[in-house]
């Protein structure tokens, strides 16, 4: 039986970027990758970060406004 890659639990888009970068992701797990790739190509580590405030730039702003309507789950643990 021939060899299979399974890669679980890693970005598709990290993936492809330590590939186009002739970099083997073997086994590194997607925070080592990611590190690895933001010392190697720090702008395409400021590219996917853009991208993915972009894409959930709506969600950030739900969450900020429910925090400021609400508070935080914590808040009754603090002293100050």
């Amino acid at each position: 039986m021939g060899k299979v890659e399974l890669d679980i639990g890693v970005d598709p888009e990290l993936l492809a970027q330590a590939k186009r970068l002739g970099i083997s992701a073997t086994g590194m797990s997607e925070t080592q990758l990611r590190l690895h790739l933001q010392k190697i190509d720090p702008a395409g580590a400021e590219d996917r970060a853009r991208r993915w405030a972009e894409e959930n730039a709506e969600a950030i702003k739900d969450h900020n406004e429910r925090i400021a309507r609400r508070g935080l789950i914590s808040d009754h643990f603090r002293k100050w």
